[in-house]
């Protein structure tokens, strides 16, 4: 069975949706390391994945700080690990390549996380942009850094508050 895809617009630019009427299993920035060529097998369905769209409009109008959809990202076994790590970082905050690498229980680890970082093919819903270097420094991000920062500094800007973090 052909995948579906369809377009659309975000502050970051056009976001390419592909999966099936199951599941998601691709999400493409513009920006791409490698720009996506949609394969001619693929079939453009404009009214598909409506409860990802949704999500993603609220999103980035900083409505949404978790998403609840159904996925189905294809990888190997370590990759899958590395992107199950990925959806429990909270929304706005930040962790090294080492801390990841710590998490699925092989802290010698970092580059291969690294790796699979880079391969998430479901980016901003298994938030790989929440990596950064261990100096704190934004490294690469398969959707530009552009659009990595932008992601960070929406998340920051729309973050829930504790209202006991003032009190002294």
């Amino acid at each position: 069975m052909p995948l579906l895809y369809d377009i659309i617009d975000s502050p970051i630019g056009a976001i390419v949706l592909a999966g099936t009427d199951e599941a998601l299993s691709f999400v493409g920035l513009p920006e791409s390391r490698q720009p996506l060529v949609i394969p001619p097998e693929w079939v453009r369905k404009p009214n598909a994945f409506s409860r990802a769209k949704r999500q993603l409009a609220a999103y980035f109008d900083g409505e949404l700080i978790e998403f609840d959809l159904p996925l189905a990202a294809q990888g190997t076994e370590f990759q899958q690990r590395v992107w199950k790590a990925l959806r429990t970082i909270p929304y706005a905050t930040t962790i090294s390549y080492g801390e990841l690498a710590r998490r699925i229980g092989n802290p010698k680890a970092s580059r291969a996380v690294g790796l699979a970082n880079g391969a998430n093919p479901l980016s901003i819903i298994v938030p790989c942009h929440r990596v950064i270097g261990a100096n704190g420094s934004l490294t690469g991000y398969g959707g530009g850094l552009k659009a990595k920062k932008h992601l960070l500094d929406l998340e920051r800007r729309h973050a829930p508050r504790d209202p006991f973090s003032l009190v002294s």
